[in-house]
Formats: C-alpha cells, sequence, structure tokens
C-alpha cells in the first residue's frame, strides 16, 4: 500500500479532481471511494466521478461564467476537462459529455497514475494528517455525524433551500429602496408592490410549474423553508403575511407601507449579489424566471443562481473555511465540492482542483494559494469564505463573483472583457505554482 502523505475521502468529480491534482503536483495520495462496495441511492455503478443528474457541464463562450472557469481549469490540466473534451456530445453552446466514456477516462486516469491509490472502502472518519473531504451532496449517515462532531452541529445542513440570486446591477433602483423593518438598518433593498400588482404576481406564481425531485432527494417540507409556491397554494394572502410582509417598510417615496414587499438581502460584501429573502422554490429555472421578473424592480433581473430545492450537504463555509478551502479549525483538512458549498458539477470539480493543489503544498512545507480575484475560481473560493453566512446558499460560477468593469457599450462585450481579464490573471497565476508538474500536460 502506498505510504500516502495526502488522504482524498471521495470519488466524485471534486475528490477525483482533487486526487489527481495532488499527484500531479508530487505528493502521494490515496482516495478513498465506498462505491460499489457500498452504493448511494443516486448512483448505479463504481465509476469515479459519475455524473447522477445532467450531463453538461454548463455553457461555453467568453460571455459565460461558466466559459470562464472551464477555461481556467484547461489551463490548470485538470482531468475533468479532459475527459469532457475526449467524450463531449452536441449540445449547442454548452459543453456536454458522453456520461460512461466521461467517468470511464477519469477512473483510469487515477488508477493508472503512480502516485495515487483508489481505496475501495467506506471511511466513516477523518484520518489524521492533510486530508481533502470530497463526499458530496450524500454523505454517509457515519461521516456526516463525524463531521457534526468536528465543525458543530449547527454549521452542516442536509436540506438545500435557496431562494434566487440576482445580479445587483439588474435591479432597477428606481423602483426598489434601501431600507430594514422599523427603521433599524438599511440592509436590505425592497421592492414594493400595490394591489394591482401583487394580483398579477400571484396569478404568474400559483401558475407556475414546480420541479419534480428524484426519488432519492424527495423531500416533506418544514415550515422554515417552506417553498414561495407551497406558500402560494395555501391562500391568497399567505404570502403577504409571510415574506413577503409590508410591516415596518414604508415606501419612502409616499411615507405609506406598499400591500406586499420582496426584501433582497446582499449575498457578498459588495453588494454584487442580492437574493430572495424567503423565497426558497422549487420552480422550473423558466417558470422561475417569469415569476422573478414579474415583480416590480426586477423586471429586468439578470438570475445569477436559480433558486433548488433538493436533498443536500454542505457546510456554512463562510463560518468555517477560508478561501484556501481551508478549515479554521482543522487547517490539515480541506474542504471541496458540493460540501464546501458549491453547485455543479464544474465548480466542484474546480475546488477540488484547488484542495488538491493546496494539499500537496502542505505535504511539501509550502504555503496554499488562492487564485486571482478576477478569475471565476479565485471569486468563487472568496465568496465562500466570505459570504453572508445568515441563511447561506451554494453558489454557482456567475460573473457577480469577480469584480465588475465599468458599464460601458453592450453587456456582452464588458463580460468577454472581463473573460480575458480573468483568463489572463489565472493563467499568470498559474506559472508562479511550483512544481509545474502540477499543471503541465503529459
Amino acid at each position: 500500500m502506498l505510504a500516502a502523505e495526502v488522504t482524498v475521502i471521495g470519488g466524485g468529480l471534486s475528490g477525483s479532481e482533487a486526487a489527481l491534482a495532488a499527484a500531479q503536483a508530487g505528493a502521494k495520495v490515496r482516495l478513498y471511494e465506498m462505491r460499489p462496495q457500498r452504493m448511494t441511492p443516486a448512483h448505479h455503478t463504481g465509476d469515479l466521478a459519475e455524473l447522477v443528474c445532467s450531463n453538461s457541464l454548463g455553457g461555453e463562450g467568453e460571455t459565460n461564467a461558466k466559459g470562464l472557469l472551464q477555461a481556467e481549469m484547461r489551463a490548470a490540466n485538470s482531468v475533468v476537462m479532459r475527459a469532457a473534451e475526449a467524450h463531449r456530445v452536441p449540445a449547442g453552446g454548452a459543453l456536454a459529455v458522453e456520461r460512461e466514456g466521461f467517468s470511464r477516462f477519469v477512473t483510469e486516469a487515477l488508477e493508472h497514475h503512480p502516485n495515487l491509490e483508489v481505496v475501495r472502502e467506506e471511511l466513516t472518519a477523518v484520518p489524521e494528517g492533510i486530508v481533502v473531504i470530497a463526499t458530496g451532496p450524500l454523505t454517509s449517515d457515519a461521516l456526516a455525524e463525524h463531521l457534526k462532531t468536528w465543525v458543530g452541529q449547527e454549521f452542516l445542513g442536509f436540506y438545500d433551500a435557496a431562494a434566487p440570486v440576482v445580479l445587483g446591477e439588474s435591479i432597477d433602483r428606481t423602483k426598489a429602496y434601501r431600507a430594514g423593518r422599523y427603521g433599524q438598518s438599511e440592509d436590505y433593498l425592497n421592492c414594493p408592490l400595490t394591489a394591482e400588482e401583487y394580483a398579477r404576481f400571484y396569478e404568474l406564481l400559483s401558475q407556475a410549474r414546480s420541479h419534480t425531485p428524484h426519488d432519492w432527494e424527495r423531500l416533506e417540507f418544514f415550515e422554515g423553508c417552506m417553498p414561495i409556491e407551497e406558500m402560494a397554494r395555501r391562500g391568497y394572502d399567505t404570502p403577504r403575511f409571510g415574506p413577503m410582509k409590508p410591516v415596518g417598510l414604508p415606501d419612502p417615496r409616499t411615507g405609506k407601507e406598499p400591500f406586499a414587499v420582496v426584501q433582497l438581502r446582499a449575498e457578498d460584501r459588495s453588494g454584487q449579489m442580492w437574493s430572495l429573502v424567503g423565497f426558497q422554490t422549487g420552480l422550473k429555472w423558466g417558470d422561475q424566471k417569469l415569476v422573478v421578473q414579474g415583480i416590480p424592480g426586477l423586471e429586468q433581473a439578470e438570475i445569477v443562481r436559480y433558486g433548488v430545492m433538493h436533498r443536500n450537504t454542505y457546510l456554512n463555509a463562510p463560518r468555517l473555511i477560508g478561501p484556501t478551502l481551508q478549515l479554521q479549525s482543522h487547517p490539515r483538512a480541506l474542504i471541496c465540492g458540493v460540501l464546501v458549498g458549491v453547485e455543479g458539477y464544474l465548480e466542484s470539480a474546480a475546488t477540488g482542483w484547488l484542495a488538491g493543489t493546496n494539499a500537496a503544498r502542505l505535504a511539501q512545507g509550502l504555503e496554499p494559494v488562492v487564485p486571482p480575484e478576477a478569475s471565476m475560481l479565485g471569486g468563487l473560493v472568496r465568496y465562500l469564505a466570505s459570504a453572508n453566512p445568515q441563511g447561506f446558499q451554494p453558489m454557482n460560477a456567475n460573473w457577480g463573483l469577480v469584480p465588475s468593469l465599468p458599464l460601458k457599450g453592450k453587456k456582452a462585450d464588458r463580460r468577454s472583457a472581463m473573460y480575458r481579464r480573468g483568463l489572463g490573471e489565472f493563467g499568470a497565476w498559474l506559472e508562479t505554482l511550483l512544481p509545474k508538474a502540477a499543471w503541465a500536460r503529459p
């Protein structure tokens, strides 16, 4: 058995990327994956990096935030991106893959690396030493119980009830006003609705279609995370007496309380992203967009993260980790993937790559690193470490994570410029890392 310097727990996309990144950087790595000895309700094979939902890694191109993250991962010699390129299938402007070939590519890459050993065994506790925890949304019950004692039960969630998040620059500030309930603060943006506007909004919400969860993620809703569409089914005034309650929020332009109000709370320190308070939802994305844009002040809202309702295991990252993905209370442990609070295959793999790179650096006596702020990966991990911990929601790649550029010309041109800036800074940053084997192509 290999004398491991780095242990990786979990063989999904994040764990596979972490293990190979650490091995390519020169560390001796042992990856533990419990499948096929113990399967989850969502998996069907014992292959590493099995895709259990969509077969898409997101949209491509210079105007797409996921396109930038894809380009960064290509530059870093990501095994997930190499597998995707080798097994891509036509999907318009998205990067989609043939599932079995994709997972087999990743499995063989890991199983044949001389610095890496794959162990088909379940770990029920975090071992000593440098460890990357990448067990994903279906972390086993035994390991989840152990993690509770490590990080504190209040920081580990098993239910992803998330509200939509919109780009701050797309909110109409001539309609939305800053105010906290009863004048206690000005931390919130408020979108007021008249009785007529509320009636139109309620009709949109009542007609919207809900996502039907997989059998393995069926949930019983509880009052603290009631979907907004479920509230609407309970009665016309239920949302208005719940998250849309206008009491204590007079509109400064009229001096009166509106008929109803939608509050938005900043998701990041710079106010580039705002979530709809109390609007956790399981609506289909197209319908969700219609509902959100039916709110006065959000007619042109750009949704950077759609609301979801599904079984998930994730940490309240802003309370627990730094941008290097190290646990503050256990700096020799790094968290990545869905468990650290990201959504999406690509985001999981990217945080896995960084966690594996930093695990190898710790093993070699080097300081862990953080990608540049203008890069999509750098923006994502900084968000995880510094987001508003109140009601923290997992996040996916979006343009609200990186510093914007002046609002001049077409939005597409600005996004292309942000893409080129981010990829350029990420590439220059890669050149500073040692050893270069961590990203050099074989």
